[in-house]
């Protein structure tokens, strides 16, 4: 389905990638509860077979200044693989191995058909912040007129909030986009009645809301709460706010497909958070292209490692008939960051079962790292 021109290391872009057929779409890894990562996926139409340029990146929001955005650390990447409509039996087609930076890119041949684009992050680096803020910001103040209006601060990061859930970059929200930016707030659906309401009564251009639109509706959910904030702040924490009204627990990304020979399609198509269908890719990348070792003593409990310029990826497959516990230590680890936020832990694996082991990044980016992790069994 692929044939991929390179391999692991720089990311370079096609000399004459200005004049290619180009599509792209945004979206964002939020932390869940339990610490899992959910995202949107989307599909992806080549028409006809062609060379194909797919690259992703974190969205720096702080345009303006000279700070760049506290997620642009945070590690991406992106798993292409076809599958039937319930996608239960997908083939991972190709995966993002190059860097420039902060993107993370491939380049090959895809023939011409539908894919699921997936997107990715080790969760090294985009972690649950426990600590306290000095003080919560406040969301809504009374003018001197007793009407409810929404500070500063807050339109600042509602506007932010628009500029990640505008998947197409349009400055307009369409239905669609709204539903997903619904979906993962309060878990329901916007149907086209409740729309035709917000169109009658917020700001919208093309049948689609503006960003004042978009600020009208929240000022309108203050209201209907009599100023109090807590729904506006359930909100705010579902899309990796904290109560300072900073994103600390999302990681907004961009997406960019280029075509050499056709205009690609990205669309947007569900929300899922430990996906099925991302596992299987992980494992298989892994296995396909890592490095494998039997732990000593036990010939059916294999580690595979996989490693790049970016990260160092671990599976365990386990082929005996009852689980195994493993034991893992990255205590001689060397500016190592893990997946796991410990140096030393176990992984329990069902028989007959793949299962992720740890995914490292270096803390530091510019000073060397070095990985030397020991397995060992827990009879």
């Amino acid at each position: 389905m692929a044939a991929s021109s390179t391999k692991s290391g720089h990311l370079s872009e096609p000399k004459s990638l200005q004049v290619w057929e180009h599509a792209s779409t945004k979206g964002c890894f939020f932390l869940e509860e339990d610490g899992g990562i959910v995202s949107l996926q989307y599909r992806l139409h080549i028409p006809v077979t062609s060379t194909v340029f797919i690259t992703i990146r974190p969205l720096n929001l702080n345009q303006e200044d000279e700070k760049p955005s506290s997620w642009m650390t945070v590690d991406t990447a992106l798993f292409v693989v076809t599958g039937n409509k319930t996608k239960e039996d997908s083939n991972l087609v190709c995966f993002t191995e190059q860097r420039d930076k902060e993107k993370f890119g491939w380049k090959g041949e895809l023939s011409a058909g539908t894919y699921y684009i997936l997107p990715f992050t080790t969760g090294c680096r985009l972690k649950r912040k426990r600590t306290p803020v000095a003080k919560t910001a406040q969301l809504v103040y009374r003018t001197d007129a007793g009407e409810l209006a929404l500070t500063k601060e807050f339109r600042a990061a509602l506007s932010d909030i628009f500029e990640v859930i505008d998947l197409d970059g349009n400055g307009l929200l369409s239905l669609e986009e709204y539903n997903f930016f619904e979906q993962r707030t309060s878990g329901e659906k916007c149907d086209e009645d409740a729309w035709a309401v917000c169109r009658e009564n917020f700001d919208t251009k093309k049948n689609e809301l503006t960003r004042q639109g978009f600020m009208e509706l929240n000022l309108m959910e203050a209201n209907d709460r009599e100023g109090d904030p807590t729904d506006l702040w359930v909100t705010l924490e579902s899309m990796g706010y904290n109560r300072a009204l900073e994103m600390v627990e999302a990681c907004p990304f961009v997406i960019d497909v280029y075509s050499e020979d056709v205009k690609p399609t990205v669309q947007p198509v569900n929300l899922e958070s430990g996906s099925k269908i991302l596992n299987t890719a992980l494992h298989r990348s892994v296995i396909s292209k890592g490095e494998a070792k039997v732990i000593k003593g036990h010939d059916n409990v294999i580690i595979h490692n996989y490693r790049s310029e970016a990260r160092i990826s671990s599976v365990v497959t386990n082929k005996s008939s009852h689980k195994v516990t493993v034991h893992v230590n990255n205590e001689q680890s060397k500016n190592c960051i893990s997946s796991r936020g410990m140096s030393v832990f176990a992984v329990e694996v069902p028989a007959r079962a793949k299962m992720v082991c740890q995914h490292v990044v270096p803390i530091n980016e510019k000073q060397e790292w070095t990985y030397h992790c020991v397995e060992s069994i827990v009879s």
